[in-house]
């Protein structure tokens, strides 16, 4: 039998480490704001001679270390993963002392070094007030609970009949020592012992606010390394398609063409001895030319379908779903074609779906939907197959949804056991 949230709560270790988190929080607080109060006072002070700008690049830089450590602390105890900024970006010089001149400059031009700077100050009171209301909390909820088990070292070794609330100079004192009142202690002290992890929760969740906002990554440094993810997305999906078509152009029609030449060698060479025979090659080498023609056809529509570029998605989609092993009928609503890189991939993202539904639904029918909504283009495809479809890593769903995001498009799938499936993907429109 599981006990209820708030019965667990004081017991669980999340409580734990986030009442650690508070307690550590005041010596580390004071460190960084002694450190960042005298290094700026000490900086600021010493500008008018050349030594002021080194002690405040120091005290910059002293103070992201400061922020690596506080965020290896928040990761350990709160469980907040916050992505450290990028690196300090200056221009690149020839000699060491421009090169270390030019680290400054960055230092300087940096605003996550200033919010680290900033937090070594803004933290220390906030830290004082959790650091005294976890303590007192605590001590307080737990001296409380277990009342009843340590009640008695008050008459024996302190010489009173329990704990005194009230006292005065002519000797009138109220003492918590009746059954009554001891069974009330111990209740109250219950009462704040499952209230203590939710006033603890809340505090931390300031803790947490402060680290991700002033410690962490600003969006335009996030958005940049998404960038660059995307960026490797995009170059390794170029890539798998370069090797894809190299691959079928050489196990394909390349072959096909090869041979075709060396029969129509043979043919050349029979010509004179063996008229009929070499008519028969003839022959034979034209129907390997349809082939080879259809294969390059084939190629050619799976590297970007003439029919989209000519009559746009609508037309393109319905032509996909003609050649589809199951049933599917599309509806396409669009005002306006978007633009032709977003066009190739919502056509390819529903050729694949499409490929994955003729393999692997064992679906009866299927349904293509293709609109606008301001100022994204959605895409859904659903089939009755037997579901179970995911966006495992190594899996061709995995893999459209790295091709859409490179896009900054949205990729989810709905595939319960036992079907039915629906796929819906968003691109930017981008008109």
């Amino acid at each position: 039998m599981t006990l209820p949230t708030a019965l667990r709560a004081p017991l669980e270790g999340r409580t734990w480490r986030e009442f650690l988190y508070l307690l550590l929080g005041l010596p580390v607080a004071t460190v960084m704001f002694v450190y960042g109060v005298t290094m700026v006072s000490v900086g600021a002070g010493m500008l008018v001679t050349f030594l002021g700008v080194p002690i405040l690049a120091a005290a910059l830089a002293g103070a992201r270390g400061l922020g690596a450590v506080e965020r290896a602390r928040a990761r350990a105890l709160l469980g907040v993963r916050v992505a450290p900024p990028g690196p300090v970006a200056g221009r690149r010089r020839d000699d060491g002392r421009n090169r270390l001149a030019a680290w400054v400059g960055g230092l300087f031009k940096s605003g996550a070094s200033w919010r680290h700077l900033l937090y070594t100050v803004l933290y220390f009171p906030w830290a004082v007030f959790g650091f005294v209301l976890a303590l007192t909390l605590f001590t307080t909820a737990w001296t409380l609970f277990l009342y009843p088990l340590w009640y008695w070292v008050l008459p024996a070794y302190a010489h009173q009949p329990g704990i005194q609330l009230y006292g005065d100079s002519d000797g009138v004192a109220f003492y918590l020592d009746t059954p009554f009142e001891i069974v009330v202690t111990c209740a109250t002290g219950l009462l704040l012992v499952l209230a203590s992890p939710w006033v603890v929760r809340g505090v931390t969740q300031v803790d947490r606010l402060m680290v991700t906002g002033l410690l962490g990554a600003s969006r335009l440094d996030e958005r940049v390394a998404e960038l660059e993810e995307d960026r490797g997305v995009v170059v390794d999906t170029a890539a798998a398609d370069l090797r894809r078509i190299e691959r079928d152009l050489h196990d394909g029609a390349q072959a096909r063409l090869v041979a075709l030449a060396m029969d129509l060698g043979l043919a050349k060479e029979k010509l004179l001895e063996d008229p009929e025979a070499a008519a028969r090659m003839v022959d034979e080498a034209h129907g390997e030319v349809k082939l080879a023609l259809q294969e390059l056809r084939d190629l050619a529509r799976g590297i970007h379908p003439a029919i989209l570029t000519d009559r746009g998605l609508g037309p393109a989609l319905s032509a996909l779903a003609a050649r589809c092993t199951v049933p599917v009928t599309t509806e396409v609503d669009l005002p306006a074609r978007p633009a032709p890189a977003i066009e190739g991939i919502a056509y390819f993202t529903v050729s694949e779906l499409l490929q994955n539904i003729s393999k692997h639904s064992a679906a009866r029918t299927a349904h293509v939907d293709v609109r606008r909504s301001e100022n994204r283009l959605v895409l859904q495809v659903w089939d009755d197959g037997r579901g179970g479809a995911g966006t495992a890593k190594g899996g061709g769903l995995a893999g459209l949804a790295e091709r859409l995001g490179s896009v900054d498009g949205v990729f989810v799938v709905d595939s319960p056991p036992g079907g039915p499936t629906t796929v819906t993907a968003e691109l930017p429109w981008r008109g």
